[in-house]
């Protein structure tokens, strides 16, 4: 069963082959309109490195031609970053972004944080658990292991910032 993202109001949902509309509640939109997978992860990553490799202002087109990805995705991604205050977005004909704080400050969990990247993939497990005697006990079961997973995930990616992988690329 697969959710997608067709609208502010209306989701769709694909089982075995069919599709039905949902309302908002079944069908979670993350905060920023940026897809919240480790896909826009590894993008944020990547752009915060060209970012602090170019120690100036970029604009998401030169950004975007670097990565060899789409630009409007890479938009949403530097929204969410911006909307975090983990850079800064400056629009107009001198526009352009920029790292708001040094690369050494900046943590992996950060980014990691600022994306929803844990609460996507909770929502995702949680939705997949069916309001039957089995699915609300794996409810319970699974939210505690999802509270585990991401108190140790958090904890690794505290421990990695930008500065870090602008070394090891070097």
């Amino acid at each position: 069963m697969e959710c997608y993202d067709v609208g502010y109001n209306i989701g769709m949902i694909r089982d075995k082959g069919e599709v039905q509309k949902l309302n908002n509640s079944s069908c979670k939109k993350p905060a920023m309109a940026c897809p919240s997978t480790y896909k826009t992860f590894s993008l944020a990553l990547q752009a915060l490195v060209v970012l602090e490799k170019q120690s100036g202002k970029c604009s998401s087109g030169d950004i975007a031609a670097h990565l060899h990805t789409d630009a409007t995705l890479l938009r949403r991604i530097l929204k969410a970053l911006a909307h975090e205050q983990i850079i800064e977005a400056r629009e107009g004909r001198d526009g352009g972004y920029r790292l708001r704080k040094s690369a050494d400050s900046i943590s992996l969990a950060d980014v990691y944080s600022a994306l929803q990247i844990h609460t996507t993939i909770a929502d995702s497990m949680l939705d997949a658990a069916r309001e039957n005697c089995v699915g609300g006990q794996m409810k319970n079961a699974f939210s505690d292991i999802l509270d585990e997973i991401e108190e140790s995930t958090l904890q690794v990616l505290k421990s990695y910032t930008i500065a870090n992988i602008v070394e090891k690329i070097m």
